[in-house]
């Protein structure tokens, strides 16, 4: 079992995010981030320090938007859960770190970027198939946006049932 650390980082794509999927079908992308302080000297001018370099995994749905809007040296805003664990290679014990994203966005301190919304999953045949008044098993609402149908008490009391909260 690894520990995990809530952090946020601002830095640099050094390569294009590596879109893969498992064998369950879910999205996987492997990102490395290099982050580099600056600091003003003495006499005023400004240098760049040692880059740190991470590690960084996202999952599903932001896995196929990171692959798709992000490039090798696009500045980033990553947050997410620091993760480390150790394994064992040839009979040496090693220990690995990386950020389980749960937000990746481009930094807008440094230019502009327009927002694309992607296409929502049809729950059209999902209420054909269950009823008005439910969904698909697994299959929840995005945030900030209105259910299809209006809520009725039993969909009300089966996602709180699931944990959502409305």
């Amino acid at each position: 079992m690894g520990t995990r650390i809530p952090v946020s980082i601002n830095g640099n794509l050094v390569a294009d995010p590596e879109l893969t999927y498992g064998e369950s079908g879910i999205a996987h992308a492997k990102l490395r981030v290099a982050v580099n302080q600056r600091f003003q000297t003495a006499d005023g001018t400004w240098r760049d320090g040692i880059p740190v370099f991470h590690n960084v995994s996202a999952f599903r749905a932001l896995a196929e938007n990171v692959a798709r809007s992000m490039r090798k040296g696009d500045p980033v805003t990553v947050t997410g859960d620091l993760e480390f664990r150790s394994y064992e290679k040839d009979g040496t014990q090693h220990e690995a770190r990386r950020i389980v994203a749960e937000v990746v966005g481009p930094d807008l301190r440094f230019g502009t970027s327009s927002y694309e919304r992607t296409p929502k999953v049809n729950l059209g045949a999902s209420v054909a198939a269950h009823g008005p008044d439910q969904t698909a098993p697994g299959v929840a609402s995005g945030w900030g946006t209105a259910p299809a149908q209006p809520l009725s008490a039993p969909s009300v009391a089966m996602d709180a049932a699931r944990g959502l909260q409305m």
